[in-house]
Formats: structure tokens, C-alpha cells, sequence
């Protein structure tokens, strides 16, 4: 029998579901996001919220990671994490990040570049709020991106901040908001015989520039 690896270079799909021209796109690449967002929704594809984010840290080497989105709007794209993770310490030396959606089922990629920023203690308290009490009393459990010596150390962690906050607990100091400012889309839509279509939006002048790239 052969292993999984001896096959990849045969694998092959082909892209026949939908198009996308200059004709049929939004001028503005939010309003185009948010039709693709939408009809990803629809389509009840997995996920439709998670995104790969993509930073790069002090020692210039990147790293990924999926979040979900939980906010967009003509300020930018927003999701929730500890600051103090791997890739809260990252965003605070090198403000730039990408973003990148894959809703497979619709053969389409959302790729977005920008400048991050946290978003105001109001908007980090205000969707706080809104999480289910475990997930509140999550972020105050975990350290995340370090060293533990095991997963009873996160349980025992948990305990103590339930008995400690009970049903009220605040929003940690270390956990907020971050909200990433485009000045770059690319939108991907498969298409047969490998020749994608790829638009892509960058601004300029304050002014975005459609333009169609090569697959």
C-alpha cells in the first residue's frame, strides 16, 4: 500500500464553479468581501469566519495561526486574542499583517494586507461581555503561547478563576481586540484549466486600483 505522500503529485481538481471580472466585482473591495462573506454564510461552507493571520516577529520569521473574525467594517477586519501571546508580541514590534479567508467549497480565496492596531478598551469590553462565561473565564485561565507542563495545569487554572470571578468575570488586562487596516485585497476564484481569476485592490492616493493579475 502506498503511503499518502507518494500520491500528492498526482492530485487534481478542477475549478468550474463561478467567475470573477472587472465587470461583475465592487468597486470597493469591502463590499465585495462582504458579498463573498455572505454568500459563504449562505452556503453554510465550514467556518465561514476563519481566517488565517500571518505575522512576522523580530527574528524576521513568520508565523500563522487561525482566528476568527468578529468584526468589519469600513475601519478594518477585527478578532479577539491575549495580547500577550506569540502573536500579540509580534504585532507589537511589526504593526503589518496578512489575513487570508479559504472557503474551498466555493473555490475561493480572500487575501488582505494591512496595518494592525488595538481596538479601544470600550470595543474589547463591549464583545467581552457578549462570550459565554467558560470562554471569559478561558482567557483568564491561559497563558497562552507558553510553556505548561500539561493540560491539568489550564483545568486547575480554570478552577480558580471561576471560584474567583464566579459568574462576573472582567476582561483581563493581557486580552483585547486587534483590528487590521487594508490597503491591499486579492480575491481568487478557481477556474478551469488553472487559469484563475485574481483581482486585486491596493490603494492609492486614497483611492483603490483594480487591477487583474496573472494566475
Amino acid at each position: 500500500m502506498s503511503s499518502p505522500t507518494t500520491t500528492l503529485a498526482a492530485l487534481r481538481k478542477s475549478y468550474e464553479r463561478a467567475e470573477l471580472d472587472e465587470t461583475r466585482s465592487a468597486e470597493n473591495p469591502l463590499l465585495q468581501f462582504e458579498r463573498w462573506l455572505g454568500e459563504a454564510i449562505e452556503a453554510q461552507v465550514p467556518e465561514p469566519n476563519a481566517m488565517t493571520l500571518a505575522t512576522v516577529g523580530g527574528d524576521l520569521r513568520p508565523s500563522t495561526r487561525i482566528v476568527l473574525i468578529k468584526g468589519c467594517d469600513a475601519r478594518g477586519i477585527v478578532w479577539y486574542t491575549n495580547y500577550e501571546s506569540r502573536k500579540g508580541r509580534e504585532l507589537a514590534g511589526n504593526p503589518y499583517a496578512a489575513l487570508q479567508f479559504h472557503w474551498v467549497e466555493l473555490e475561493r480565496v480572500v487575501r488582505i494586507e494591512g496595518r494592525v492596531g488595538k481596538v479601544s478598551e470600550t470595543e474589547s469590553d463591549a464583545y467581552f461581555a457578549s462570550r459565554p462565561l467558560d470562554s471569559r473565564i478561558g482567557a483568564w485561565a491561559s497563558p497562552q503561547s507558553e510553556v505548561i507542563s500539561g493540560r491539568d495545569v489550564l483545568v486547575k487554572n480554570a478552577a480558580v478563576q471561576a471560584a474567583r470571578h464566579l459568574l462576573s468575570p472582567p476582561r483581563p488586562p493581557h486580552w483585547g481586540g486587534f483590528r487590521l487596516v487594508p490597503d491591499r485585497w486579492e480575491f481568487w476564484q478557481g477556474r478551469k484549466s488553472r487559469l484563475h481569476d485574481r483581482l486585486r485592490y491596493r490603494l492609492e492616493d486614497g483611492a483603490w486600483v483594480r487591477e487583474r493579475l496573472a494566475p
